[in-house]
C-alpha cells in the first residue's frame, strides 16, 4: 500500500490469507462494538485516502458504532486490495460508518473528515498516489448531497485550506468490505513503518482538532 516504493508495500501489506472472500466480508462486517443497537444507526461512506489511517480517525468519534474499511466508486465487482491498488478499477480505498445520529450529526462527521486528510490533493494523499487514494464522500440520498455541497462551499469561502477543495461528491452505488487483514489495521499494526511514519502522525493531528468530539480512551 503507500507509494514509499512499490516494492516495499507489496511485502508490507500483500499477506496471504487462508480464509475465503466472503469469510473476510463477513468478519468485516460483524466488528465487536459497545454501541448503540444497531436499528437507531445511520451509515456514511467517506474516502480520504489510505482506509487504515481513515478508519482510525472515523472509530474515535462520539456516536460511532463501526466503521468497515473497503472500496467503492468503481466498476469491477468484489474487487480484491491487489485489484484496487493497481487504479484501474475506480474504486477508492473509503470506510463505511454506522453511527448513532442522536450522538453525532452529519455535519460533525463532515467536519471530522475534512480534518482527517488533505481534501486539496486530486489523487494523491501524502506518498500514496493514485485514483484508489482521492478525496471522495458518497451520497446516499439527495438531502446529504445537498448538506456536503454546502459544507464545501463554507470551508472555500472560508479559504479553510490553501487551495480549493477538490473532494468528488458521488452518488454510493456499492460497498465491497476490504479483507479482514484490512480491517482495525492501524490497531493490530501499530509498529508498522507506515504506520509509524504516515498515519500515527494523521491520527495525533487529528485527535487535536475534533478534541472534545472524541470517545474516552
Amino acid at each position: 500500500m503507500r507509494l514509499l516504493s512499490f516494492a516495499f508495500i507489496f511485502l508490507l501489506t500483500f499477506t496471504s490469507c487462508a480464509q475465503s472472500r466472503k469469510e473476510k466480508q463477513a468478519a468485516a462486517q460483524t466488528k465487536p462494538t459497545s454501541a448503540p443497537a444497531p436499528d437507531s444507526l445511520a451509515v456514511a461512506t467517506f474516502a480520504g485516502g489510505c482506509f487504515w489511517c481513515t478508519e482510525e480517525a472515523a472509530e474515535k468519534l462520539k456516536g460511532v458504532y463501526t466503521v468497515v474499511s473497503g472500496y467503492t466508486g468503481g466498476s469491477t465487482k468484489n474487487p480484491t486490495y491487489e485489484q484496487v491498488s493497481t487504479g484501474l478499477t475506480g474504486h477508492a480505498e473509503a470506510v463505511q460508518i454506522s453511527y448513532d445520529p442522536k450522538v453525532v450529526s452529519y455535519e460533525t462527521l463532515l467536519e471530522a473528515f475534512f480534518a482527517a486528510h488533505d481534501p486539496t490533493t486530486l489523487n494523491r494523499q501524502g506518498p500514496d498516489e493514485g485514483t484508489q487514494y482521492r478525496s471522495a464522500i458518497f451520497y446516499r440520498t439527495p438531502q446529504e448531497k445537498a448538506q456536503i455541497d454546502a459544507y464545501i462551499k463554507k470551508l472555500n469561502a472560508a479559504r479553510a485550506f490553501q487551495a480549493p477543495i477538490v473532494t468528488e461528491v458521488a452518488a454510493l452505488k456499492e460497498f465491497y468490505p476490504a479483507e479482514e487483514e484490512h480491517q482495525d489495521f492501524y490497531r493490530h499494526n501499530p509498529n508498522n513503518p507506515y504506520m509509524r511514519a504516515v498515519s500515527t502522525p494523521k491520527v495525533e493531528k487529528f485527535k487535536k482538532k475534533m478534541e472534545g468530539k472524541l470517545k474516552d480512551e
